[in-house]
């Protein structure tokens, strides 16, 4: 029997697939999935070069680092009444196989990649929010529910470039995804420094803090695009 350590949580609350049907469609507990802080598991430690697992969902809402089959997804829609016995056996997917199949897909699209690196996070909000810097002519500009970020403008050699996308972990239990989409004019020449929309540092952190040192790593494009999270696909 696996040991709490074992698993991966949301990092707003666990809850089962079951229950969670309340929150509406599929395509709304994916957004929840992208806007929610996650955990990487309480004995996690952050090392080069150690590439972060997919991960897979049962439906008895525990999110799994190292299981690849999913169980417990035995909830069936109602029989239509139909005589023929092959109806029985060509049934719709049942709620609870349609949310794990959309959790699944969500986290196992959006993942870390490659080593981490400490940087420091600040938010910015109002006018700042204003013609991100990685389109010649914005037509598109985060907001502070956003899940966008803005980097160094100089001086830092290897910051990631525009649209990429990145996990920030405050610590094992805490990270965000986060996409590049501005630079950050203020920022210190050279320093590593991510400025990040309200909504994620809120996720790692209390906005009255102001300023944190977190894990940074690349991270895979997402499978599903939430626009008003991340700004226009291309």
């Amino acid at each position: 029997m696996r040991t709490l350590s074992q698993f991966v949580f949301l990092g707003f609350s666990l809850f089962s697939v079951s229950h969670a049907a309340r929150f509406g469609t599929p395509e709304i507990l994916s957004e929840m999935v992208y806007s929610r802080a996650h955990s990487l598991g309480s004995n996690y430690t952050f090392q080069e070069a150690d590439g972060w697992e997919p991960i897979n969902i049962s439906a008895s809402g525990s999110l799994s680092r190292r299981s690849l089959s999913v169980s417990n997804a035995s909830m069936q829609l109602p029989e239509a009444g139909l005589p023929s016995p092959v109806s029985k056996r060509t049934k719709k997917p049942s709620l609870a196989e349609t949310l794990v199949h959309t959790l699944n897909s969500a986290w196992n699209g959006l993942r870390g990649l490659g080593h981490p690196e400490k940087v420091k996070i600040t938010w910015y909000t109002g006018q700042d929010l204003e013609n991100p810097s990685c389109w010649p002519e914005p037509t598109w500009a985060p907001t502070d529910d956003s899940f966008a970020c803005a980097v160094t403008l100089e001086g830092w050699s290897s910051k990631p470039s525009c649209f990429k996308f990145l996990e920030l972990c405050e610590s094992a239990e805490k990270c965000v995804f986060v996409r590049v989409v501005d630079t950050c004019q203020g920022c210190a020449p050279g320093s590593r420094h991510v400025d990040l929309t309200k909504a994620p540092f809120r996720e790692l952190g209390d906005l009255d803090t102001g300023v944190m040192q977190v894990n940074m790593r690349l991270a895979s494009d997402p499978t599903q695009w939430f626009e008003h999270l991340w700004g226009p696909e291309s």
